[in-house]
């Protein structure tokens, strides 16, 4: 990873979980880091990701939809790992034309912006398993049908695309990660906009139950650590251009095990069993993990954090700072 010293870096939504997370580490291997996040309450940013290095990093409280910030953020940068964007399903379908300013048409504007003013940058894009929709077959590869079923993936696949395009068509290396069930410290947990998983600690350290519909799906994780990896992974390595690769856990678990496993690792708690709302069950997915193996073999990537000692992480830390974060 010595390609990233010295070298200036861009993290939209960098004050957002992943963001911070990476941030962290590209400070660690000595490069410049400019974080930009637009603290929109209902998108992630928190300022408290950052602490210890704020002194660090250079923060621009700006939104990927200001193409003026944009085009002066982008100038001078040697890469830009680009995670700014709206996740929560049920709110692009609530919400559908806010998800494609963010998700879409800001992307496009960002890559054009790219296109004129720095060419030369390496662009990671944060995608998701949402593109897939329903799986037809598990573990679900990148050769698999996409067919959203929310208006989230539809707008995220349109993002991804703009990015290969812009590989394929003028040169600006892109390449895109689609992310599955990431988590750990700095996650969201005060609804479940990001995540389930971020609800379900909160109400276990608040000693209240939590909720799981139905149970039986099946879901992979990755913890926020192994996902930076695969990120300045992407980044470094040319072969990852015009490409995109699937992360992935190795340890499939159903959600009732999921929450069973969670109150063993607390000590304690309770879930209770619901079915699912019906808004919510119309964009399920039902059962979801990934097959990993392309960027296994392109890049060498594997997960190195099991689900129990991610969760166990996990759970110090909201013990330890819990009301930052509610």
């Amino acid at each position: 990873m010595s390609s990233f010293a010295r070298k200036h870096v861009l993290i939209t939504g960098g004050l957002g979980f992943i963001g911070s997370n990476l941030a962290r580490r590209l400070l660690d291997l000595g490069a410049k880091v400019t974080l930009v996040d637009s603290l929109i309450p209902e998108y992630g940013g928190n300022l408290f990701n950052i602490i210890g290095i704020e002194e660090q990093v250079r923060v621009n409280i700006s939104d990927v939809r200001d193409e003026h910030s944009m085009r002066y953020l982008v100038q001078g940068q040697d890469y830009i790992f680009n995670l700014a964007g709206q996740t929560s399903h049920l709110d692009s379908m609530q919400d559908p034309f806010t998800d494609l300013e963010i998700n879409s048409r800001a992307q496009l504007s960002i890559l054009e912006t790219c296109r004129k003013y720095n060419p030369e940058v390496k662009i990671v894009f944060a995608s998701t398993r949402q593109v897939y929709g329903k799986p037809d077959y598990l573990p679900v590869d990148e050769k698999h049908p996409i067919r959203p079923v929310d208006v989230n993936g539809i707008n995220k696949l349109a993002g991804e695309w703009y990015h290969i395009l812009y590989n394929n068509v003028y040169g600006i290396r892109t390449c895109a990660l689609r992310l599955t069930n990431t988590y750990g410290p700095g996650m969201r947990i005060k609804d479940a906009r990001q995540t389930f998983l971020g609800i379900w600690i909160k109400l276990l350290l608040e000693e209240k139950p939590f909720e799981i519909w139905e149970g039986q799906q099946l879901r992979d994780f990755n913890y926020v650590d192994d996902a930076v990896d695969a990120f300045l992974m992407a980044a470094e390595c040319e072969k990852a251009d015009g490409q995109i690769f699937n992360l992935g856990g190795d340890e499939p678990i159903s959600l009732h095990d999921l929450g069973n496993l969670l109150i063993e690792i607390n000590g304690n708690g309770e879930f209770i069993t619901k079915k699912f709302p019906a808004e919510r069950k119309r964009i399920d997915i039902g059962d979801y993990y990934s097959d990993y193996r392309k960027i296994k073999k392109e890049l060498g990537w594997t997960p190195q954090i099991s689900l129990r000692e991610g969760l166990a992480h996990s759970i110090e830390y909201y013990k330890k700072y819990h009301q930052q974060y509610r």
